[in-house]
């Protein structure tokens, strides 16, 4: 009765397990079987070696297995080619993602200078605290891969204040997250006043401007029944770039 036992708890085990895994099915198998051979032929020795022998056999077999294992760890080679491919169609684009502090005035006198030779520049204001920022800021980074080369200079302008040391670090990451390959402006001014000196309510805001620095269109949304939309400001930048 006991060997009954024995056989019927087994298969309880093996019934159970199959619920598991395919690779822990496998392994149940395999442990069951030498244990079945094992119990009714208990005072039999001779066919206890034999398991043994094939023991050490499967040892030599698992062996070469490691060394297939060991050939797919030269591919992290490969994990550090991605380095060079991350959007990098921006322009003025170095592979780094970078927050500057910079004043207003400051800034419209590089937006003037036009260092990158640009057609249009376009200035995204945002926050870290602003949710529909935050939610459109993709369309930002695309807009740049997709016309940084025709032309576009694409720049972010940070509404976080500027002595908030966690705001700007959440800031900096956040751009990171986002891939942001492009110029990246932290508005150094005391908090608010950016405001009133683009002279709007509310950000999101996105400012175009021409080669000259003069403001070429503007988009806000301080009318609340004429929220722009950041496919309006992408089809107003292609306008710009065909001449229309």
């Amino acid at each position: 009765m006991t060997t009954i036992a024995r056989i019927a708890s087994l298969a309880l085990l093996t019934f159970t397990l199959a619920g598991i895994g395919c690779g822990q099915q496998d392994e149940s198998h395999t442990n069951t079987a030498p244990l079945t051979n094992a119990d009714p032929n208990a005072p039999t020795p001779a066919t206890e070696p034999a398991p043994t022998v094939p023991a050490k056999d499967t040892k030599t077999e698992s062996a070469p297995d490691p060394t297939p294992a060991a050939q797919p760890r030269p591919e992290p080679a490969a994990a550090t080619t991605p380095e060079t491919d991350p959007a990098k169609s921006g322009a003025g684009n170095d592979g780094e993602v970078k927050l500057e502090k910079v004043g207003y005035d400051a800034l419209l006198k590089r937006i003037a200078a036009n260092p990158s030779k640009a057609r249009y520049t376009v200035i995204d204001c945002w926050a870290t605290w602003c949710g529909p920022c935050k939610e459109n800021f993709s369309h930002v980074v695309l807009m740049s891969q997709k016309y940084g080369d025709k032309g576009l200079a694409v720049a972010s302008l940070s509404f976080d204040d500027p002595a908030e040391t966690k705001q700007v670090d959440e800031a900096r990451e956040f751009l990171r997250e986002k891939k942001a390959f492009f110029t990246n402006y932290l508005l150094d001014e005391e908090f608010g006043v950016g405001f009133e000196k683009f002279g709007v309510n509310s950000i999101p805001a996105v400012f175009i401007y021409g080669p000259d620095g003069k403001e070429v269109k503007r988009f806000s949304w301080d009318d609340p029944n004429n929220q722009f939309t950041y496919d309006e400001v992408e089809k107003a930048v292609v306008a710009l770039l065909e001449g229309k």
